[in-house]
């Protein structure tokens, strides 16, 4: 199964664009390693500061562009990790091995991606005939497992 890993400010974090040390850098840095060497990471990457980007949402029916940034920045992820590994338990126990010190990562949202074995029959067949070049990629990877 594959999992999303979010990282974000917690309550009470100074903001999510602190300072960090050399150190805290090096033990995520590592952290990652552990993770791509143990065959489970597909994708982490950090967020830049919501300042440089947008937020678009959707009033009267119709999608727009919604200024920032952001008050609330605690509710703003700061980064991600995607895995791939046999269940939920597993996905906590990497999630509980992440580093601590980072404002940006002092909560860890831990959500299983929806895969084909997921959805419905009647759904997955409307997906397949709507997309199917993107189906096929995307549910390839269930396929594999």
């Amino acid at each position: 199964m594959r999992f999303l890993i979010t990282a974000t400010t917690g309550p009470g974090a100074a903001g999510a664009d602190q300072p960090f040390s050399e150190q805290q850098l090096i033990d995520y840095m590592r952290y990652n390693e552990e993770l791509h060497r143990a065959g489970v990471l597909i994708a982490s990457e950090g967020l830049n500061p919501a300042a440089g980007g947008a937020r678009v949402a959707v009033r009267e029916g119709r999608r727009h562009v919604v200024d920032g940034p952001f008050a609330e920045t605690r509710e703003l992820v700061g980064g991600f990790y995607l895995i791939e590994v046999p269940t939920l338990a597993d996905a906590i126990q990497w999630a509980l091995r992440c580093p601590v010190g980072m404002a940006s990562a002092e909560l860890l949202d831990v959500r299983p991606l929806t895969g084909a074995g997921d959805l419905p029959p009647d759904l997955l067949k409307i997906i397949e005939a709507a997309a199917p070049t993107w189906s096929a990629a995307a549910f390839s990877v269930d396929q594999q497992r």
